[in-house]
């Protein structure tokens, strides 16, 4: 490495990149879309990674978009598949409650990791991604936390007749 070329450096010698006329920060090398920095429509949009969906056309566009849509509504299913797994026979018996303590754990880490997938596709500033991740979170909530999920009832509201009963 030469002199100024480091971790992350583009051999700028830690300058900003040059501006376009309208103050869009224009790709460094290799001919690359420039990040935008507010909200846009529009298909050709780069998320979490390099060239994806990028220029490929409508239909890999609309691929990556079920991609964020699938994605957020698991981010909102599996604490409802956590609390059933909790719950559950396994959960009380003694001698399994590492493995499903293990379960748990990992079903987490899943959940946060596609959460911050999600975030990462928001950021791309397209709306389309916006309103796709936005329905996604909520067919995920209305299928596991809005009372469809059968035999999941604990987000139910308390109302007047249930107050009464009790």
């Amino acid at each position: 490495m030469g002199a100024g070329e480091g971790m992350g450096s583009d051999a700028m010698g830690g300058m900003m990149p040059p501006s376009a006329p309208n103050g869009m920060p224009m790709p460094s090398g290799g001919g690359g879309m420039a990040m935008h920095m507010t909200f846009f429509w529009g298909k050709r949009v780069e998320f979490l990674f390099s060239g994806w969906p990028g220029d490929r056309g409508v239909g890999i566009y609309l691929l990556a978009l079920l991609f964020v849509f699938v994605t957020a509504a698991l981010v909102d299913c599996l604490p409802s598949i956590s609390r059933r797994l909790s719950r559950g026979p396994a959960a009380a018996a003694g001698d399994r409650w590492v493995s499903n303590a293990l379960l748990l754990t990992a079903l987490h880490a899943v959940r946060l990791g596609l959460a911050y997938l999600v975030m990462l596709a928001v950021m791309s500033f397209n709306v389309g991604v916006l309103i796709v991740a936005i329905a996604g979170h909520a067919v995920g909530f209305l299928v596991s936390g809005g009372g469809l999920s059968k035999g999941d009832r604990s987000t139910e509201p308390e109302g007047p007749t249930k107050a009464m009963e009790s």
